[in-house]
């Protein structure tokens, strides 16, 4: 049995196009146990026209950047699925991230083979209580952009790391 500090989950997060409801992923990142990363840009689909400025500002990605640069949402899901297969995915926004991810699913009309838990599921009392302090030292000494899908998937699963080394 693997003890909880040897654990490495694979971890995921996406930024969206804004807040609202019809917003939709424009990257997703991915942080696996093996550790290696996946990040890309999403191609937005015709339907998806909804685009925030505030929320620009936060990922620093323009709409063009996307267009010119970002992968289609078939070849996303089905590099997502290669990678994650029967695993399962933490996130840290699951209650945005996981219906960014089956906005993407649909559209790609590929069927998910992985699973999406909140990373709250897997964070004991002492974790939670040490979060905050030991992600803001993480962030510190990370040379990654902020607010950028695999360097924040990297960003989480690091504290996670490092907080389970803390005894409760």
């Amino acid at each position: 049995m693997i003890k909880r500090k040897d654990f490495k989950p694979n971890i995921i997060d996406v930024e969206a196009s804004g807040f609202d409801p019809l917003s939709y992923p424009i990257e997703v990142g991915v942080a696996l146990d093996n550790g290696s990363r996946y990040s890309t840009l999403i191609h937005p689909v015709e339907e998806w026209k909804h685009w925030d400025t505030t929320a620009e500002k936060l990922h620093h990605i323009q709409r063009d950047t996307l267009l010119h640069h970002g992968k289609s949402v078939k070849d996303v899901a089905l590099k997502l699925n290669e990678l994650l297969h029967e695993k399962t995915v933490y996130s840290d926004g699951w209650v945005v991230d996981k219906p960014w991810l089956e906005v993407l699913f649909f559209q790609a009309g590929v069927t998910r083979t992985f699973y999406i838990s909140p990373l709250e599921m897997i964070l004991s009392e002492s974790q939670m209580d040490h979060w905050h302090e030991i992600k803001n030292k993480v962030i510190e000494v990370s040379t990654s952009e902020r607010h950028r899908a695999s360097s924040d998937a990297w960003v989480i699963q690091q504290t996670y790391i490092r907080t389970s080394d803390i005894s409760g």
